[in-house]
């Protein structure tokens, strides 16, 4: 792929090369020109005498004849090409060092916008270019990109005060109706009560759901270091106790049996979000099984892997698993289709890929790779 900075750089060449050719020929046409021209006058008669004869060379004094006018005029005429072609040919190498020195030069403000541009995210929106120097299309375009990029900072911190705003205003009128029913309804009113505070949970569910959805779609405001292995421990132990994965659903259906193996890996991240990732891929990985199946867990060379048993996975629907509010085994568990779709979301706001592959006999194995400078 050719450059901007190679193609100034030929151009920069190419002019020199072609402007110094042409004053090569002009130059020389003109000399060869006026030489022929003095020669001619040197050698014509004057008016009324005869053409007067080059004299005779002493060839007893040993002295060697002088060649005609026009042959010197040749000679000097071919030497001055000579030492013109060669003069070019080094400037013309020297133009090359000196034009791609001269288009970094001028290039480089558009190096610095390139990599403010790469390096900006939703958590580094307040870094700008801040280019210095004359009032030229370069600086006109770093200014413009600053100043897109205060309305894009101005809209973000809308949305996030939006969403807290929100997570308030949802959250609590929802545990105002979950009190009620805890306190309000009569004890033989018992089915009625459980299935609204099944219903109340799930609501719930569903809100928290998609405030972290949103949370990591629009990144990280602050980066700390995490132990992730620790949060992968902490998700594991709660799982055993129930207290994070909803076991009911697995009821019906007999134990899953969950193994782990974790080394050290320290995230620089959220870590909540960080906590809400394990914890979504090992409920995930809990809830679609079968009786008696199992859920490796493991945390190794900055990758996390769940890997479960569980029902086949169609390989026309696997562009499904980490799209919101895709389920793809109804009958199984009651969620809302968002457990995937934010890992994702999660991952891609710490820099960190995830990739799902089905087991052989069924289930899924989703790994989360994690980039070497997360460590």
């Amino acid at each position: 792929m050719t450059t901007v900075r190679v193609r100034l750089t030929l151009i920069y060449s190419g002019l020199f090369l072609l402007t110094s050719v042409v004053l090569l020929v002009i130059v020389n046409t003109l000399l060869r020109q006026a030489l022929h021209a003095r020669i001619e006058r040197l050698v014509a008669p004057l008016p009324g005498e005869a053409p007067v004869a080059p004299p005779a060379p002493d060839i007893e004094a040993g002295v060697e004849p002088l060649p005609p006018l026009s042959e010197l005029a040749r000679d000097l005429i071919h030497y001055q090409w000579d030492v013109s072609a060669l003069a070019i040919g080094v400037l013309t190498l020297v133009s090359v060092v000196v034009g791609w020195l001269i288009a970094g030069r001028i290039l480089r403000p558009l190096h610095r916008i390139t990599a403010t541009a790469q390096r900006l995210s939703l958590s580094t929106l307040h870094e700008r270019i801040a280019l210095t120097g004359p009032r030229d299309e370069l600086k006109e375009l770093a200014d413009t990109f600053d100043a897109m990029l205060d309305r894009l900072e101005r809209s973000v911190e809308g949305q996030r005060r939006f969403i807290a705003n929100a997570s308030h205003e949802l959250r609590t009128p929802l545990a105002v109706q979950r009190t009620a029913i805890e306190v309000g309804l009569p004890e033989d009113v018992g089915e009625i009560r459980d299935t609204l505070l099944v219903h109340n949970h799930r609501i719930e569910g569903l809100i928290d759901a998609l405030l972290v959805l949103s949370q990591a779609e629009h990144g990280l405001q602050r980066r700390d270091p995490v132990a992730f292995h620790e949060v992968v421990r902490l998700v594991l132990a709660e799982t055993d106790t129930g207290a994070v994965t909803d076991m009911g659903a697995m009821t019906d259906m007999g134990e899953v049996t969950v193994t782990a193996r974790v080394e050290p890996f320290l995230v620089h991240g959220d870590p909540v979000l960080l906590n809400r990732l394990v914890t979504n891929l090992v409920d995930n990985a809990v809830r679609y099984n079968h009786p008696g199946g199992s859920v490796e867990v493991t945390l190794a060379g900055g990758v996390l892997r769940v890997r479960n048993t569980g029902p086949e996975v169609p390989a026309e629907r696997f562009g499904d698993l980490f799209a919101p509010f895709r389920r793809l085994h109804t009958t199984r568990g009651q969620g809302a289709g968002l457990g995937l779709s934010i890992v994702a979301s999660i991952a891609a706001a710490h820099g960190a890929a995830v990739a799902a592959r089905p087991n052989p006999g069924g289930g899924l194995d989703v790994a989360v790779t994690f980039p070497a400078g997360a460590v």
